[in-house]
């Protein structure tokens, strides 16, 4: 049966006393939370059993009746009903008392920062992705309907591209808005890493001066996230204490020019060069783990492939797997792990599909699915499962270990490059029947244990 949100709302509203003993109204992520004139009217069994209401709590002076992922609408009706004015969703967790500043705390900060930014992406990230599935269903690859030269091959990639190529800049106005910093002052950090004019000098010249003082290396930052992350975190606290110092009638002028005087050498000299050099460090680290750990280090590989992705990395690593590939004109290690990896990405989406019991949520899983094997595209289901959910990275892990595990016992190579979604094995048939048997077996191996571990996990909070 469709949820009626509007008799949710009317019911919910008139519980708490009606309008009239309602001074303000807002929501966060799951609850509608009510400034009350009189706290002693409301029945909390009586609000229990309203059906679609999940539960009732007070805390922070406020009345809060939890509602789930539909709250946005029951608000809205709330408003309308009420006449009240509508406000931006609050943080889910502002209730909670400040905690001790521990290890764990910091990681847990960082992962939230990390899902709040990301998952604000994923609506535009799907519709990216579902273009790419349609220009591989109808091209050279599979129905071949379209070919390369196409105008609708053209449009299908381009229309892809306008989301991956850009990805500094929505995440950029994402993460501000994470962190209660100026949104465009966010878009503008992504912005200059992609300036037309810095871009055309990659290649023709090593480093560019910043204000004729700071030397900056010159390189592609095109979809690279921890430049963008790392930046807008440092910029939220430059924001802050500008507008501090500066006089509020000088403030709207003063504080977003300051902060980005600040910003341009800290962005330009230190964020975006940093996101190159881990990577170059993590592939030297991995090549030299290769020699000294044969089968072992390609399991690790295949553990970490994925998160690796996800911090905008893993450029610098395949330009050392390139480097091998054309050189030797096959490759055992990064590429073929990542293959694998993809496969788990795809079993966290599928996973999760089986496990999640809101419809809404399993299409969201079965679309990331979708996304994966036939467009190639696995960002949605790392950030839209792995991250939001944080269990499925377990089964993320655990299934590209032990897939590239067996990847690396059996020595598979892959001989050509493409495609990333199913026919990956395209790559591999040149090496022989065994050969591509062994990485079909492996790809198998990951997703299997990837879909079952992110089931047995759990951890949805559906319930």
């Amino acid at each position: 049966m469709a949820i009626d949100n509007k008799k949710i709302a009317a019911d919910v509203l008139a519980a708490v006393g009606g309008k009239e003993n309602v001074s303000m109204v807002t929501h966060c992520m799951t609850r509608l939370r009510f400034n009350l004139k009189d706290a002693s009217i409301p029945k909390e069994d009586e609000i229990k059993n309203i059906p679609g209401v999940a539960g009732v709590m007070v805390a922070g002076g406020q009345y809060q009746v939890i509602i789930g992922q539909n709250v946005p609408k029951v608000y809205a009706e709330v408003c309308k009903l009420g006449e009240f004015s509508t406000k931006s969703a609050l943080d889910e967790n502002l209730d909670k008392p400040k905690e001790k500043l521990t290890a764990k705390k910091i990681g847990n900060n960082i992962m939230n920062y990390l899902s709040g930014s990301m998952t604000q992406l994923i609506p535009v990230m799907i519709a990216a992705g579902m273009f790419k599935t349609i220009l591989v269903i109808l091209g050279p690859d599979m129905l071949k309907l379209i070919d390369t030269s196409s105008d609708t091959y053209i449009l299908l990639d381009f229309l892809y591209d306008a989301f991956y190529y850009f990805l500094p800049v929505y995440l950029g106005q994402a993460a501000a808005k994470r962190l209660g910093a100026n949104g465009m002052l966010g878009i503008m950090l992504g912005c200059i890493l992609l300036v037309p004019d810095f871009v055309a000098l990659n290649g023709t010249v090593e480093t560019l001066k910043i204000y004729n003082l700071f030397p900056a290396p010159v390189a592609d930052y095109s979809q690279s996230l921890l430049p963008v992350l790392l930046g807008v975190w440092i910029m939220s606290y430059v924001e802050k204490f500008f507008k501090k110092i500066v006089p509020t009638t000088l403030s709207t002028i003063f504080t977003p020019f300051l902060t980005m005087v600040i910003m341009v050498p800290v962005m330009f000299c230190v964020c975006a060069p940093l996101g190159s050099y881990v990577g170059t460090i993590i592939g030297n680290a991995l090549i030299a783990f290769q020699a000294k750990g044969g089968f072992l280090a390609t399991a690790v590989v295949g553990g970490l492939y994925a998160f690796i992705v996800m911090t905008g990395m893993h450029g610098v690593i395949l330009a050392a797997a390139l480097t091998t590939f054309f050189t030797l004109g096959y490759e055992d290690f990064i590429i073929t792990a990542g293959c694998v990896a993809n496969c788990t990405a795809w079993g966290i989406a599928f996973g999760a599909f089986l496990k999640l019991k809101v419809k809404q949520n399993r299409a969201l899983a079965f679309g990331y699915f979708i996304s994966g094997i036939l467009g190639g595209i696995t960002e949605p289901s790392l950030y839209g499962i792995g991250i939001k959910y944080k269990k499925p990275l377990i089964a993320l892990a655990a299934g590209g270990f032990l897939g590239s595990l067996y990847l690396g016992i059996t020595h598979v190579k892959c001989y050509m490059l493409g495609a990333t979604n199913f026919l990956s094995v395209l790559g591999f048939v040149a090496g022989g029947t065994a050969n591509t048997v062994n990485y079909i077996i492996s790809c198998v191996i990951g997703f299997a244990v990837a879909t079952i571990l992110t089931y047995v996990l759990g951890g949805f909070g559906e319930d």
